[in-house]
């Protein structure tokens, strides 16, 4: 047994338990290893955070619903605390959801938890994703954690479908009766899958005992399972990535241990991830669905959005026009295929494909712990801000008929605005990005050699007037000027007497060729002059 400082030891059946359970399942080894893993101290590390404490608060709050939700759509008439709607028919799925906000003592602000929590979940991985995207952790060996997070994030936003069509309220019932439309427009299989999914025309009698199924159970099961390989198992198999700085290097991990210093600040962030969706639910109403009314497939409210993680779909399939294309007495509906199934599957897929698309433009297959600051690679910043606003053009669009209302503008002009920013708007942003990145870099290299403005200006004995510089410190100079694995690799064209060789002629080998050059054109790169310059100790300069 250990003892401590004071010499006191743990009680006899605390060791004797830990050490049975060690020889029957082993694993004290790693736990002791654990505990001293470093955790780099970031902000931006936090948002994994959000989402996986954001995702505990929506099982917690959806265990509680499951036990007064009934997920039936047999009729009944509702007589319920809700005045208002005393008298109508409806679903007893409908009337469970009033049941819950109503009369069952805190179910409304458990429901509203849920929703918000959802809500925040769902934006807290879309931002974990970014930070990752643009910090190049994706690259190896960590290609398959990013994959699973992809997974993560599809599966999260289809689960929030379908929760929020369970209530079977106009709003939640318009939502599925798009998503019949959708499916019914795949060609050969869509009216085959409409069938599966609904048990007959819609609405149906089944489909809400079946998206109960599926939400509670299936997609939950997947998530917990996944988010543990993803949050726990592979992060602990490699070394946390870390930012450019002082003494960090692709080899080395700063940062604070486990325990207790990890445990102590993750324990406090959970506490405010629930405080935030408790005061969120408490004074802020969301999904009001006593407003809207049971389900009616003949009427629809003015105005209906979806929550904004769906807004990009409804988005897309408002900008595209009503093309159809008949083939063979088969009509493809396009207005509706391809912003419905082509669009995420653009998005998906690209996500899905990006870092081994990245690797077969830059060369690199280096191991990469350290890494990149946004604008020291100017291709990859421009290419997702130029998504962020492809993504965000689809989503604005999803709210055109609000958007006209308010502003007082014909519905047509901003549905055609929102088709041209569509193509426009990522190119713009990508070149807007791609000028910014250099001119930070620029300011970089300025910093080192010329030192910070203080705002000071002294007069020389000659009469000149000079403003005092004052060098950085080497921690501000490392993220500049430390050397650090390179993120691509310049490619050449293999030539042979003059003639190019067979593996850069074909179309794919020069494309290759073509991306590598824009990709390392413009890389920050710290030269020998500026590791000079950060070697200098500090002392005020003057510049006239």
């Amino acid at each position: 047994m250990v003892a401590d400082q004071k010499g006191r030891r743990p009680p006899t059946a605390v060791v004797g338990a830990a050490g049975a359970i060690d020889e029957r399942f082993g694993g004290m080894a790693w736990v002791r290893r654990s505990m001293r893993k470093a955790f780099p101290d970031h902000w931006s590390f936090l948002l994994g955070e959000i989402a996986l404490y954001a995702f505990v608060v929506v099982l917690v709050t959806g265990v509680f619903l499951t036990l007064f939700f009934v997920p039936s759509m047999e009729e009944v008439v509702y007589d319920g605390s809700y005045t208002k709607l005393r008298g109508v028919e409806m679903s007893k799925a409908y009337e469970s959801a009033l049941r819950i906000s109503f009369d069952v003592r805190g179910g409304l602000l458990v429901r509203q938890i849920h929703h918000w929590a959802t809500l925040l979940f769902i934006g807290a991985i879309l931002l974990h994703l970014l930070r990752h995207f643009f910090t190049g952790s994706y690259r190896k060996p960590r290609e398959l954690n990013w994959l699973v997070g992809v997974v993560l994030f599809m599966l999260v936003m289809v689960n929030g479908l379908l929760g929020y069509s369970l209530p079977d309220d106009l709003l939640s019932g318009t939502g599925l009766r798009i998503l019949e439309g959708v499916l019914l427009s795949v060609p050969l299989v869509g009216s085959y899958a409409q069938m599966f999914l609904f048990g007959g025309e819609f609405p149906g009698d089944m489909i809400i005992s079946r998206l109960y199924v599926v939400h509670v159970l299936l997609i939950p099961g997947l998530l917990a399972a996944l988010i543990p390989l993803h949050g726990v198992v592979m992060t602990w198999r490699v070394m946390h990535t870390t930012f450019p700085g002082k003494r960090a290097t692709n080899k080395t991990q700063y940062g604070d241990p486990f325990y207790p210093v990890f445990i102590a600040k993750t324990t406090a962030w959970f506490l405010w991830i629930v405080a935030t969706c408790v005061i969120l639910a408490t004074f802020f109403q969301i999904n009001p669905i006593w407003l809207y009314g049971p389900y009616d497939p003949g009427a629809i409210s003015s105005g209906s959005q979806p929550d904004w993680y769906m807004g990009w779909l409804e988005g897309a399939l408002r900008m595209m026009p009503g093309w159809e294309w008949n083939v063979m007495g088969h009509t493809f509906a396009l207005g509706v295929l391809i912003p419905a199934l082509g669009v995420p599957g653009v998005l998906f897929t690209g996500l899905a494909l990006y870092p081994f698309l990245e690797r077969w433009v830059t060369g690199d297959r280096q191991v990469h712990n350290l890494l990149d600051r946004p604008r020291d690679v100017p291709a990859r910043t421009g290419l997702g801000v130029a998504a962020i606003v492809w993504f965000g053009t689809l989503w604005a669009a999803g709210g055109n008929d609000v958007i006209a209302n308010t502003f007082h503008i014909p519905l047509y002009w901003t549905t055609w605005f929102f088709r041209v920013t569509f193509i426009l708007g990522p190119v713009l942003a990508y070149a807007v990005t791609y000028r910014i990145c250099l001119g930070l870099q620029s300011r970089d290299r300025a910093l080192v050699e010329h030192g910070v403005e203080t705002g000071v200006i002294v007069r020389s004995p000659d009469g000149r007037y000079s403003e005092v510089e004052r060098r950085l410190t080497p921690e501000e100079a490392a993220p500049i000027t430390d050397e650090r694995p390179p993120p691509a690799i310049v490619l050449t064209r293999p030539e042979h007497n003059g003639v190019p060789s067979p593996e850069s002629r074909p179309v794919l080998g020069r494309l290759r060729l073509a991306l590598n050059r824009h990709y390392t054109a413009d890389l920050a790169k710290p030269s020998n002059g500026h590791q000079a310059q950060k070697q200098k100790a500090m002392e005020p300069t003057a510049r006239e």
